[in-house]
C-alpha cells in the first residue's frame, strides 16, 4: 500500500507534469472505484489543473474549483504515460480502474491488482467532502513533540502499532512505515501508547520524523515506476521476515493478523523476547 512518502512523491510527480494542463478525458472503467456522482467525472473535461496536493494517503488534483481525489488503497497504483492511449477501456476487463488524458497527450491510468477492489476515486468541490479526508488526523510533518505526546496520552493503552496506523489519529502512516518507525525507535509494537517516558517520547518522535523524511527524500524525483522498488529496498524490517536485522544481526520476526502482519527485531525492540502471538503475548514493553 502506498503510504505518506510514496503518495508525497506521486503528488510531486503529478504537480511537475500536470499543472497547467487541461483534462481531455477522464473515464471510469471500474464502476466500484467512483465514490461520488455530483459533480460527475465528466465535469473535469476542459478544466485546467491548478495544483496537486497530498492529504494523508490521498492525492488531490485540483482544477478550477473541482477536485479529483484518489486513494490507491492496498493494491492500487498510478501509471503515468507521456503518450497516453486515447482508446476506450472496456469496463470490467483488466486492472485499469480509471484513465485520464491531458491536453498535451500525456496522462495516467489508475490500476488495481487482486480481487479486493478498494481503490477509490472522488470528484468533489471541497476535499473535506471525502469522508476519509474529513476524518484525518494531523500530518506527521506538522506535529510538534508536545502535540505528539498529547496524542499518545489520549490513546491510552492502545498498542503503539495501532496508534501509528490509525489515520484519524496521525495521517499517512501505514503498516510498513509503522514497523520501520518502531524499529528505529527500538520500541515494541505492543507497547501502550500512553506508557512512554520523556526520553521514549523523544526517541519515537525523532524516529517518526527521520524515517518519513528519509523515505520522502529517497523517493523524490524518481519515476513513478521506480517508487515501489525504492520503498521495498529501503525497509529495515518490514517485509523482511527471516532476514538479518541490519542493526544487530538478529533474525527479523513476524506477528500475523487476519489481514496483515507486522515485522520486528526482538533484540532491538523487545529485550530479546519473541512476540509469538498478539492475543497470547503478555509482553507490553
Amino acid at each position: 500500500m502506498p503510504e505518506l512518502p510514496e503518495v508525497e512523491s506521486l503528488a510531486g510527480f503529478l504537480r511537475e507534469r500536470a499543472v497547467e494542463r487541461a483534462f481531455v478525458r477522464a473515464d471510469i472503467t471500474a464502476i466500484s472505484a467512483l465514490k461520488t456522482y455530483d459533480p460527475p467525472i465528466s465535469s473535469l473535461v476542459g478544466l485546467l489543473i491548478d495544483d496537486v496536493q497530498r492529504h494523508g494517503k490521498f492525492i488531490d488534483i485540483s482544477a478550477q474549483g473541482i477536485h479529483l481525489i484518489i486513494h490507491l488503497a492496498r493494491a492500487g497504483w498510478l501509471r503515468w504515460r507521456e503518450e497516453q492511449s486515447t482508446g476506450l477501456v472496456r469496463p470490467g476487463k483488466g486492472p485499469i480502474a480509471c484513465r485520464v488524458v491531458l491536453d498535451d497527450g500525456s496522462g495516467f491510468d489508475l490500476t488495481e491488482a487482486g480481487t479486493q477492489k478498494k481503490l477509490a476515486v472522488y470528484v468533489v468541490r471541497d476535499p473535506a467532502e471525502v469522508p476519509g479526508i474529513a476524518k484525518l488526523g494531523p500530518d506527521p510533518f506538522t506535529l510538534t513533540i508536545e502535540e505528539f505526546g498529547d496524542i499518545l496520552k489520549a490513546a491510552g493503552r492502545v498498542q503503539m502499532k495501532g496508534v501509528l496506523r490509525n489515520q484519524s489519529v496521525i495521517a499517512g502512516i501505514g503498516n510498513a512505515y509503522s514497523d520501520e518507525i518502531l524499529h528505529v525507535a527500538k520500541m515494541s509494537p505492543f507497547k501502550p501508547a500512553s506508557n512512554l517516558s520523556a526520553d521514549e517520547l523523544q526517541q519515537l518522535f525523532d524516529a517518526m520524523q527521520d524515517t518519513l523524511r528519509d523515505a520522502v527524500a529517497r523517493s523524490a524525483g524518481l519515476a513513478v515506476q521506480d517508487l515501489k522498488s525504492e520503498k521495498k529496498s529501503g525497509m529495515r524490517v518490514h517485509g523482511r521476515t527471516g532476514q538479518k536485522c541490519p542493526v544487530c544481526g538478529d533474525i527479523v520476526r513476524e506477528v500475523s493478523f487476519a489481514d496483515s502482519s507486522l515485522q520486528y527485531c526482538a533484540t532491538c525492540q523487545t529485550g530479546g523476547k519473541p512476540l509469538a502471538d498478539r492475543r497470547l503475548s503478555k509482553l507490553l514493553k
